[in-house]
Order: structure tokens, then sequence, then C-alpha cells
């Protein structure tokens, strides 16, 4: 089965970076960086850190595992706490991105409080429930 790896990407202003996904027909959600492992990653690691450059332009230090998920497809999702100090949303390069047929993609930087996170409509709702508990226990946060 595929796995899929996602960042939850830690600016230096200790805002969390999210994708608003808009579609046709659809409430606008948000999502974090992340995709497919593909057969040419040397390691999940190496695959998150590939999908953040396509898909932010940027350069994440990966901080450690935050949590482990099976989404509906049956694939394990692994959701990796990481830095990102600079991006450019402007020079992306992941293939969604070439397709009209997607929806809209934009980047927003958002508090890193349970009250932002509640009001996101942040899929998957799993991941959401993490973040919320991690930064009522103080957990989430690197040093």
């Amino acid at each position: 089965m595929k796995q899929r790896v996602r960042a939850v990407l830690i600016t230096p202003h200790e805002t969390m970076l999210v994708i608003k996904r808009i579609r046709p027909g659809i409430a606008p959600y948000r999502v974090i960086v992340g995709g497919g492992v593909e057969e040419t990653d040397a390691s999940l690691e190496d695959a998150l850190l590939r999908e953040v450059r396509e898909e932010i332009a940027a350069d994440a230090q990966i901080v450690r595992l935050l949590h482990t998920a099976e989404n509906p497809k049956g694939e394990t999702e692994f959701f990796y706490l990481a830095r990102v100090g600079t991006w450019n949303f402007d020079d992306r390069t992941g293939p969604e991105f070439a397709r009209d047929d997607r929806g809209e993609y934009l980047l927003e930087e958002v508090p890193l409080t349970t009250d932002a996170l509640a009001a996101l409509n942040l899929l998957p709702e799993e991941i959401s429930a993490v973040l919320s508990r991690a930064l009522e226990a103080g957990d989430l946060l690197p040093g």
C-alpha cells in the first residue's frame, strides 16, 4: 500500500504553514504540505523534504515524527514536525500545481493556537486534534 508523508511546518515566527484548497462545489479547507512517497525516495524523510521543496520551494529541518495514521484509502500517513526558515510559494514545482482541474492552492501562515486550529477546517480532522493536544501539552513548538 502507498505511503504518504506530511510536514507540520513551523516558521521562525512560531506560526504554521498550511495550504488552503479551493475547489468548485466544496467548502474551502486546509491541508499541510506533503504527498506520496515515490520509489526513488531513499527514505520517508527524503520524501518529506522533496515534497516541501516541490510544494513551497523551501528546505525544511525535520524535528521528529509527530503522528502516524491510516487514511480512508488504507494508506499510511506519516506526519512530521519540521522547521522552515524561508519559502517561496511562487517557485513551487509539484505536478499537482500544473493541473487546471485541481482548483486553487493558496499558502497561508496561521497562528499556532488551539483557537486558530479550530477555525481552519484542517484536514484530515485527526491531525487537527493531534496538533491541538500537542499545543495544550506544550509539546508542539520545537526549540
